[in-house]
């Protein structure tokens, strides 16, 4: 379903049998797009990812004229809540709680710079990647406004929360606001991949200017609306501690900076972190099938493999074909006998969700381009769930182009070989130990 350039999976990759498709068959770009994705780059796959790095090239050429027309942003570009075959960009029809929200292009920029950790191809990056980033942040720092209770940040305006809706203190019901956190999320991780980016290409000519538009992220970066923690000890969604409306809402858009950022983690900032497992607890484990594949990836950057292990068990809950048009169609995802996601009805990125999900619980990486000598970070069986004490896998890879194969016994690694993608440091983290390793590209280590 990701072969053919500018066309990259739609909701119903290639499975699509009708005329008339549920949602068009086509790209809803506020999780579901993204989401066809993220087992591509672990899973070792990464040549499929080249229809969406081609779509987004188009995209932004809509999107430059959707920022132009409807923002008054002339250098940069955006995009909405759904696009097309043809990558339109502009706000779509309906409801405030999805018409006008214009950062899924800084959102899909992720995968872009996911796509050079993994390869760590700097022609690409340098060609493709950083002008694609550098016009959304671009837009991002044209979009963001002063806050005027606290002049000092910056926060978006109107801002809203993907499908979702809050509850004011008084009882009022409403989606459209300002400093949205799931806005503030998506702008605050493409800054940070843009700076890092730059950093890589800092010797090429082509970007040995961009110096001073680096600073000028830095400084936005360094502005923006701080993640703030609820009285329920959970990440609040809104800007003041509203509830939502309804607390077991399958979106999650405001964790973006857990999975699949990476700009909040257990390591680097625990307290947000744990803020963010307090919502997944507050969200339950009862949600459609693509949300059941977002929350396995983000309770396995939390570590927590047992919950990640009772949703991806959630995920591959039988669900009979004859309830597909039913009442209850939309109830609580699960799989049809063909293993496709009942989202329901069928959506295939519940399936690649769910498949992230599984690499996320056996191998994470981290390779933050802090200098050249920054150190590639592996750790194997971050989340390794009780059922699954012994297994071997092969080829998964890490950030930084490196791949791995391993085999463990009684929940701890026996063996473990990683090959690298590229010269440098690497430490492996491994039963409660790390290794620190400096490889040439090509070269294999073996450990044990």
């Amino acid at each position: 379903s990701s072969r053919t350039p500018s066309v990259p999976a739609t909701l119903q990759g290639i499975w699509n049998p009708y005329v008339r498709a549920p949602w068009h068959s086509g790209y809803t770009t506020n999780i579901n797009l993204e989401e066809n994705y993220w087992p591509a780059e672990v899973a070792n796959l990464s040549e499929l990812t080249m229809p969406l790095i081609t779509f987004i090239q188009n995209l932004a050429q809509t999107g430059a004229y959707a920022a132009r027309n409807y923002y008054g942003i002339v250098d940069g570009w955006c995009a909405s809540h759904n696009s097309d075959i043809w990558a339109a960009a502009n706000p779509v029809q309906g409801m405030p709680l999805w018409a006008n929200w214009n950062l899924s292009g800084a959102w899909l920029c992720m995968s872009l710079w996911e796509h050079y950790l993994y390869t760590q191809d700097e022609a690409y990056l340098r060609d493709v990647a950083y002008p694609l980033m550098r016009g959304a942040a671009n837009f991002c720092m044209q979009w963001l406004v002063e806050n005027p209770h606290k002049p000092q940040e910056l926060f978006t305006a109107p801002s809203t929360s993907p499908e979702n809706m809050y509850k004011t203190f008084e009882g009022y019901s409403g989606c459209t606001c300002y400093g949205g956190t799931a806005d503030l999320a998506i702008i605050r991780e493409l800054f940070i991949n843009t700076l890092q980016a730059i950093n890589v290409l800092s010797a090429d000519p082509k970007v040995a200017d961009d110096s001073q538009f680096g600073s000028q992220i830095a400084e936005s970066l360094s502005r923006l609306h701080p993640y703030t923690i609820g009285h329920e000890g959970d990440l609040d969604e809104w800007y003041y501690d509203w509830d939502d409306w309804d607390p077991k809402h399958r979106h999650q858009s405001h964790l973006i900076g857990l999975y699949p950022g990476r700009h909040i983690s257990l390591a680097k900032t625990p307290r947000t972190a744990r803020a963010a497992e307090q919502t997944l607890i507050q969200k339950g484990n009862e949600t459609t099938g693509w949300s059941t594949g977002w929350r396995i990836n983000l309770w396995a950057r939390l570590h927590d493999a047992d919950h990640a292990y009772l949703l991806f068990r959630k995920l591959l809950t039988y669900v009979s074909p004859d309830n597909y048009d039913g009442p209850d169609k939309r109830s609580s995802g699960g799989t049809y006998p063909n293993l496709f996601d009942a989202h329901a009805p069928f959506q295939i990125d519940g399936n690649f969700g769910g498949t992230a999900g599984v690499c996320e619980m056996l191998i994470q990486s981290d390779l933050q381009i802090d200098s050249p000598q920054a150190a590639a970070y592996i750790e194997l069986l971050p989340a390794l769930p009780k059922a699954w004490s012994s297994g071997e896998v092969h080829g998964l890879k890490a950030r930084g182009g490196y791949t791995v194969d391993m085999k463990w016994s009684d929940s701890k690694v026996v063996s473990a070989t990683v090959t690298a993608g590229r010269s440098g440091r690497v430490v492996v983290a491994m039963n409660g130990q790390s290794h620190e390793y400096t490889l040439k590209k090509g070269k294999t280590i073996h450990i044990k």
